[in-house]
Order: structure tokens, then C-alpha cells, then sequence
């Protein structure tokens, strides 16, 4: 441990970082990483000079950060580099308050640096979903995303999240298919089908109730039923059920952690019925 440093990862870093959430059997590819970096920040424990810790945090406006990807090489966890990497993350972000997903590993850390659970994410996913026909509501109809729906789309996504996620936005807008659910001439909800880890996610989902939500999410399974899917959802969108009628059986659920402020949404307002990934939330 004499020889451990900490610094900045950078784009030379990323194929150790790849190699590394291999080794605790997460599903990110090397696009993932790519993805996560462009979007934030991120700190590496070397020892000897190879990559053996990680964690990202990324700014989403002034006030919050989300904060994630905190890895360490199974040979040497219960070493407090965890606690490190997350003390780097905390520090860089200075006084915005934090939001994360914790899993079991990652809980009793979190708590002792002072985060709180708010709620929990489930993950469900699989290979071959036979999904039953959804409909839209009435009144409303489903159209593929263009740029000009942006605004409309940031608005929606900040109601939401209480957050700014615009970078986040533009980076998915310009690689994932989008589709956009509208009523009376006006972008009532949305949601994206993307590359992830050893398929496809479906995510984020905003939307104001949970039928648009629903037929948002079921366009995507039943055109893309063959393919590995996977969709994180929020236990408070009421979707974790019907995802398993669906074919997607639940295989996880990580808990949703804040230190410092929760951020503020409206009750009545949209919603976030699925994640973008459970480290940028």
C-alpha cells in the first residue's frame, strides 16, 4: 500500500477502469466508460502503477452532484481505498449536495459519510422478453424524438429531478433512439433506448403518469423483444410489477441515498419512471 497514489483518470485510463468493473462482475463496456467520463469526473487509486480504484462524481447544475462507479479490486477491498475515492469525490464537488445508489457492499460507507436513504432502484432485466401489447392513453400519441423537442425535454427532465441534467441530455439525444409521448400538441413525456452494458437500456423515462409511462417503455420491449433489456426503475414509479409481467424479472435493487438537500419536485409533476443508469441516476 506505500505505493498507492491517487489521481484524475483520463482517457488513457479506460480500458484498466473496463478491466476492473469486470472484475467485480459489473455489466459497463469500454462505450460505457467513455460515456461516463465525457460527463464527469473521475479518480483512480494506482498501486505500482495499475489502475485498482474508481470513482466518478458528475455536476448536475450548482446545487447536486451524482456520484458513482466507486470500484475497488476485490484483492484489495476493506483497505479503505473506498474511502478514499469517495472522500476525493465529496471534495471536488464542494458544496453541492450528493445524490447516489448505493448497493449492500457500498451501504454502511455511505452511511458513516453521511448520506441518507431517501428510496431504492429496481433492476430489471433479461434476454427474450415477451412482453404483452401496451397502448398508449387516449388523447395521446408516441412519434420519434427531434432536436427541436430539447427544451421541452430539459423542462420535463428538471421537474423531474429537482436537478440540471442538461449535459447528460445532450450526450444521450445524440446517441440513443428517442421517443417522445405527446398530448394536445405538447411533449407530455419521454423516453430512450441505448446501447448499455450486455444489451440495451431503456432509459431515462420522464413522464406524468404512469400509463404514458408505461407506454413509453412498451414500445421499446415490444420492438426490440429479442434483444437483452434492461430498465432500472425508481420502487416509487409503480412500474417494478408490471416490468415482471412483462418478461423482465427483477434482479437487483440498490438503495437511493442524498447528503445534504433532496432535491425538490412537484407532486403532481412528471416523474422519472426510469433511470438513465443507476450511477448518474
Amino acid at each position: 500500500m506505500a505505493n498507492l497514489i491517487y489521481r484524475a483518470l483520463g482517457s488513457r485510463d479506460l480500458d484498466e477502469a473496463h478491466a476492473l468493473s469486470k472484475a467485480v462482475a459489473w455489466p459497463h463496456s469500454l462505450e460505457d466508460w467513455k460515456f461516463i467520463i465525457q460527463l464527469g469526473s473521475g479518480i483512480g487509486a494506482f498501486e505500482d502503477g495499475r489502475l485498482c480504484g474508481t470513482g466518478c462524481w458528475w455536476p448536475l447544475g450548482d446545487s447536486f452532484a451524482t456520484v458513482g462507479m466507486i470500484i475497488v479490486s476485490p484483492e484489495l477491498q476493506g483497505r479503505g481505498i473506498g474511502r478514499v475515492l469517495m472522500d476525493r469525490a465529496m471534495t471536488d464537488a464542494g458544496e453541492r449536495s450528493l445524490v447516489l445508489n448505493a448497493t449492500q457492499a457500498g451501504l454502511p460507507l455511505y452511511e458513516k459519510l453521511g448520506f441518507k436513504a431517501v428510496g431504492a432502484v429496481r433492476q430489471h432485466q433479461i434476454a427474450g422478453s415477451k412482453p404483452q401489447d401496451v397502448s398508449v392513453p387516449g388523447g395521446s400519441r408516441l412519434r420519434p424524438l427531434t432536436k427541436d423537442d430539447r427544451p421541452a425535454l430539459q423542462q420535463l427532465d428538471a421537474l423531474a429531478t429537482g436537478m440540471d441534467r442538461t449535459a447528460a441530455l445532450d450526450a444521450i439525444i445524440e446517441s440513443a433512439v428517442g421517443l417522445v409521448l405527446e398530448r394536445d400538441g405538447q411533449v407530455a413525456g419521454f423516453s430512450f433506448f441505448r446501447r448499455f452494458g450486455r444489451g440495451y437500456v431503456i432509459g431515462p423515462t420522464i413522464a406524468t403518469e404512469v400509463d404514458d409511462a408505461k407506454g413509453l417503455i412498451g414500445s421499446f420491449l415490444n420492438e426490440h423483444r429479442t434483444e437483452f433489456l434492461r430498465v432500472d426503475v425508481p420502487v416509487e414509479s409503480g412500474l417494478s410489477e408490471w416490468l415482471s409481467d412483462q418478461g423482465l424479472p427483477k434482479v437487483d435493487e440498490v438503495v437511493t441515498m442524498v447528503r445534504g438537500h433532496r432535491p425538490h419536485r412537484e407532486d403532481n409533476g412528471p416523474h422519472v419512471f426510469s433511470l438513465i443508469n443507476q450511477a448518474l441516476g
